[in-house]
């Protein structure tokens, strides 16, 4: 069932939303800074049995109405060419009160760009591109329809009027895909600092190494089960994994624990929310962002959630050494970084940072006052509001919002 409020705005992403993923948090800061600008809008995005198909929400300005794909079908791709149809017949309904659109990868866009009589202004938010993260994670697609993808793709960076990306990396090689620089806007992800700590875990080791998000293959968890081997002469040393993702895609690294002999050293836990994983992130040691050096890591640079989360929370973050992790950490004065997939240079980059007690909390404080200068979601809302300004004011679409 669609709505019929004439709502000025729409923001589409083929993810479930909410979720623990930091894409859902990302999605709900810019959503609703789209929502505040536009008097309200439409939430599109994935659902399934525990997320109702359809809910309104008041916003700060105006109603807010969530709808969602709950379709569950097996094959990916199947998935998202149906999740793109429904999208196309909700904005057809909302056709003639659009004035801007926002979507977060081409299956949206796609899905927007087919809507006959669309007037509305397209702002393409680029986090990843399928093109490069489903091999990694589907092998055996064929290559007739990774051009497909690629195709799709550079037909929403040219029919966009803005694209938006996180990052000066991502940024760049979307420059060499042949996207104007006059077109990109760099946005980066933001964090929240804690108004209060939460009270320590009962069940936390007096010491323990953090890693959250979710366990794709390139988040390099494998390389952190490495150097946590190399650590285990330390006795009170834990590593704590807070999963975003589902239990079955722990299993290949449970089952490497188990061979490395960390199991016991090993507590991880799955799909916390926000409020739980808080306590564990607030009072680790330190955390670890192992990302391998990878198309994905290298070619799309997404600005990890983790380790700007980490250094709001005042924790120290050891990270890989990559380009866009040096735009968050550009020197040693806010994390440590060491070279990806090494895991004796992480475990040796680990130990001397375990051994510095005394470090640990001016590292902390540096990293965690670089967050409150400027990588804060509420200057991240500002940059994208003056993007829908910048939109806004233009003769195109004032004519347009007019008529």
């Amino acid at each position: 069932m669609f709505s019929r409020l004439p709502h000025r705005a729409l923001y589409a992403s083929f993810d479930r939303y909410p979720c623990a993923k930091g894409a859902s948090t990302h999605i709900g800061h810019f959503a609703q800074q789209l929502f505040s600008d536009f008097g309200g809008g439409i939430l599109y995005a994935l659902g399934d049995a525990e997320l109702p198909a359809y809910q309104r929400e008041p916003g700060p300005t105006g109603p807010i109405e969530l709808v969602r794909f709950c379709e569950s079908l097996p094959n990916f791709l199947d998935r998202a060419l149906a999740f793109g149809e429904q999208l196309t017949a909700l904005a057809h309904a909302h056709v003639s009160s659009l004035e801007l659109v926002h979507f977060r990868e081409p299956f949206s866009g796609q899905a927007l760009l087919a809507v006959p009589g669309r007037r509305y202004a397209m702002v393409y938010e680029i986090n990843g591109l399928p093109s490069i993260e489903l091999p990694a994670l589907y092998p055996s697609l064929l290559p007739q329809t990774l051009e497909k993808l690629r195709a799709a793709e550079r037909r929403c960076f040219t029919e966009a009027d803005v694209v938006v990306t996180p990052s000066h990396t991502l940024a760049e090689n979307l420059r060499q895909l042949g996207v104007p620089a006059t077109k990109l806007q760099v946005i980066a992800n933001g964090a929240e600092l804690p108004a209060l700590v939460p009270a320590r875990p009962p069940e936390a080791s007096p010491s323990y190494l953090l890693y959250f998000g979710a366990l794709q293959p390139w988040q390099g968890v494998d390389v952190l089960l490495r150097a946590m081997q190399r650590l285990l002469d330390l006795p009170q040393l834990q590593l704590v994994i807070c999963s975003s993702s589902h239990q079955r895609y722990a299993r290949p690294y449970l089952k490497l624990a188990e061979r490395l002999g960390v199991a016991d050293r090993l507590r991880i836990f799955y799909q916390l929310s926000q409020e739980q994983l808080q306590p564990w992130l607030c009072h680790a040691t330190a955390t670890v962002a192992p990302l391998t050096e990878c198309a994905r890591n290298l070619n799309q640079g997404c600005c990890p959630l983790k380790i700007l989360e980490s250094m709001a929370a005042g924790v120290p973050v050891v990270a890989s050494d990559l380009p866009v992790v040096r735009e968050l950490i550009p020197n040693d004065s806010y994390g440590v970084l060491v070279r990806p997939d090494r895991p004796a240079e992480l475990a040796r980059a680990l130990r001397l940072l375990l051994e510095s007690p005394d470090e640990l909390p001016r590292l902390a404080a540096r990293a965690q006052q670089r967050i409150a200068e400027g990588f804060t979601w509420e200057h991240s809302r500002k940059q994208l509001q003056r993007v829908y300004k910048q939109l806004r004011a233009q003769p195109r679409f004032l004519t347009e919002a007019k008529s």
